[in-house]
């Protein structure tokens, strides 16, 4: 073997080594991220909620002001995801499958609660909605009140969680083209045919994607929420605004046990994301290899 084969040679394995070694250190200093700064504050978040024991940790989350969180944390889950998934169905048929006048408009809209502050989305249902309100005179007419009650925290609850569902879907619904909805125009299915046995299924994972994150998103909504409910305890505080007020009295275990009532609920949610995205992405390669 020649000279400069050998050192080609060794030159590669020196690569190899290198990158080996620098792949070592970028995992390890992922890890490292990963248990200091997520798994590390949920561990404390858990043992403290466990500090005195699982009987006062029940006690916590069965406490009527924590039930009654935890009830309106569901309801306005229960209404404004399903209202989300209309709106992020219909928003992204019509960028997906049309070409209209205002379209990139409507595409920066959705993507509007990615910038905005859910702290100034709250003022603003105030602004609208409040007594000093532009329709608060009306509003206290017709005994209609919004802020401060369920109307107000499902309001804000949209608001933030708007662009789950459409951005899910947009891309999805882009790369399939509207190739088999029009072979079953051609076999003579109407417009609801095609939704419901052409499109859906087409999209199904990416929407169930899109919901579970839209879910999670609302469960933990605390920023525009906070404005919008006046925390009165017991009557419009949901889970995060309870465990904020359990904390500033004090009552850190009682806090830490509600929060984990909360990151129990998160990790439900994680899993079916995980599950969701491996099946979609599962589909797209079994539809790459036909």
């Amino acid at each position: 073997m020649s000279q400069s084969s050998i050192s080609v040679a060794s030159s590669a394995n020196a690569a190899r080594r290198g990158s080996a070694t620098s792949r070592r250190i970028l995992i390890g200093l992922g890890w490292l991220v990963f248990v200091l700064f997520l798994l590390l504050p949920l561990l404390v978040v858990v043992s403290q909620g466990l500090k005195n024991g699982l009987g006062t940790f029940f006690s916590a989350i069965l406490e009527p002001d924590a039930l009654s969180a935890l009830k309106l944390t569901v309801i306005a889950v229960l209404i404004s995801v399903p209202l989300n998934l209309v709106f992020g169905v219909s928003a992204a048929w019509c960028v997906s499958k049309y070409s209209f006048r205002g379209k990139s408009i409507l595409v920066t809209l959705i993507d509007l609660p990615f910038s905005v502050s859910p702290v100034i989305a709250g003022l603003v249902y105030v602004l609208m909605f409040g007594a000093q309100g532009f329709f608060g005179p009306w509003l206290q007419d017709h005994d209609i009140q919004i802020v401060f009650a369920l109307p107000g925290i499902v309001l804000a609850t949209i608001f933030v969680t708007v662009p789950f569902v459409a951005r899910e879907l947009i891309p999805l619904m882009q790369e399939q083209g509207t190739q088999e909805e029009e072979a079953a125009r051609l076999l003579g299915a109407n417009g609801w045919q095609m939704f419901w046995h052409v499109t859906v299924p087409n999209i199904k994972w990416g929407l169930i994607y899109g919901v579970v994150l839209c879910t999670a998103r609302a469960m933990g909504e605390f920023g525009a929420v906070s404005v919008v409910s006046g925390h009165i305890r017991g009557v419009t505080n949901t889970l995060p605004l309870h465990v904020e007020i359990l904390y500033n009295e004090y009552n850190h275990v009682a806090a830490f046990a509600v929060a984990s009532l909360l990151l129990i609920l998160a990790l439900f949610i994680l899993l079916l994301k995980q599950w969701s995205e491996n099946r979609i992405n599962r589909l797209r390669n079994s539809a790459g290899e036909e």
